[in-house]
């Protein structure tokens, strides 16, 4: 039984500011967990932007039967690629074995807050 799939795209990045609440940081994660039980996950993640090149080459590897969580908020790869905030994007985790995946974001630019889960094209 194929336990995920190996490309996930989330259309809707948008990296909410940091907000004024000290206690509580805007931002958007992705959970990867790679289901596998003797399959290490080397997973790409690919930013590709409205109005200017890709960024690829953002890797990340995941042990068998193990889950992560990508702060997109942080520094991104070697590189330390940073999400610029405010700037549409979509996100593509491209996986060498099968995997799961999920995105959420918090903005709290708002008292109320809002925390959502972006939904995911995979093949």
């Amino acid at each position: 039984m194929e336990k995920g799939k190996k490309n996930w795209v989330f259309c809707d990045g948008y990296l909410p500011p940091k907000g004024d609440n000290p206690e509580f940081e805007g931002h958007e994660a992705l959970m990867l967990t790679n289901l596998n039980d003797d399959e290490k996950a080397v997973v790409e993640l690919v930013l590709v932007f409205e109005d200017r090149d890709p960024e690829t080459g953002i890797l990340i590897e995941l042990d068998p039967m193990r889950t992560t969580c990508v702060r997109l908020d942080k520094p991104l790869g070697k590189d330390g690629f940073m999400i610029p905030e405010s700037v549409q994007y979509t996100l593509w985790a491209k996986s060498n074995v099968p995997i799961c995946a999920c995105f959420g974001r918090l903005d709290v630019r708002q008292t109320n807050m809002a925390y959502y889960s972006v939904e995911s094209f995979t093949f």
